[in-house]
């Protein structure tokens, strides 16, 4: 069932040119009841938004800038966020910024028992980061699209195109979380593998890697074993992967 969101984006800090990309992946997680973006509209720097919030039924807040150096938009941003959570309105917020001002509302919010969505580009510090049930890079989003025909379960190659490469310090994220969830045979089944990983650590995507899902990025390590079974209907295949046993060599007997 879907959850009701509120979108709340600072127009200040987030590049219009993702708006389709960023509407698109928010649907993913609930429906966005509430649709909002705060800035200055006075300022020529806005301009690109104009144009596509009536494309996107989003709601331009104005908020004009009273002292110079000061960002007025946080704090108009925090108050709706209050208003709206009382409201009871809905289950859930998105906040859209790159701006660690907002990790205590983001802390707040989910104290009050709200789910928390961050997005924002890949500049944003981790307090925010961490203070969000799930954060997405918005960069992501935006070349997904650009290279939409490239095969979903491929790695890009490409040094230009901001695929992160997949550390020891990852491997060993999955490898811990794999062993939290197995069974007493090592077999963990993935959906419970992906919503550990993602409390541990909220930005890990499979997509900053390249894939598309989190079944090829785990098959691309060569570290897991990985099995397909069927459920108890044989309606639909349900994935389970185990750390891989490395055989140690030695003198056959």
């Amino acid at each position: 069932m879907d959850i009701n969101l509120a979108v709340l984006i600072d127009g200040d800090n987030i590049p219009s040119a993702y708006v389709k990309e960023m509407m698109e992946e928010i649907a993913k997680y609930g429906n966005p009841t509430i649709k909002r973006i705060y800035g200055d509209w006075t300022n020529p720097r806005l301009g690109k938004w104009k144009n596509v919030l009536l494309e996107n039924a989003i709601t331009p807040i104005q908020q004009y800038g009273y002292t110079a150096g000061k960002n007025a938009t946080d704090s108009a941003m925090i108050i709706d966020a209050m208003d709206v959570l009382y409201s009871g309105k809905v289950n859930g917020f998105c906040l859209v910024s790159s701006d660690s001002d907002f990790t205590r509302l983001a802390t707040r919010l989910r104290e009050a028992g709200m789910q928390v969505f961050g997005i924002g580009e890949k500049k944003t510090p981790n307090p925010f980061i961490v203070a969000c049930d799930k954060f997405i890079y918005i960069e992501i989003l935006k070349k997904q699209s650009e290279e939409s025909s490239t095969d979903p379960g491929g790695i890009k190659t490409d040094k230009k195109s901001g695929v992160d490469k997949v550390t020891k310090k990852d491997i060993q994220l999955i490898t811990t979380t794999v062993e939290d969830v197995a069974d007493d045979d090592g077999w963990a089944f993935l959906g419970d593998v992906g919503s550990l990983l993602q409390k541990k650590q909220p930005n890990f995507d499979s997509r900053n890697y390249g894939y598309q899902k989190l079944t090829p990025l785990i098959s691309s390590l060569g570290e897991f074993d990985i099995e397909r079974r069927e459920d108890a209907k044989g309606r639909k295949k349900l994935i389970y992967v185990k750390l891989r046993e490395h055989k140690t060599g030695g003198a056959k007997k």
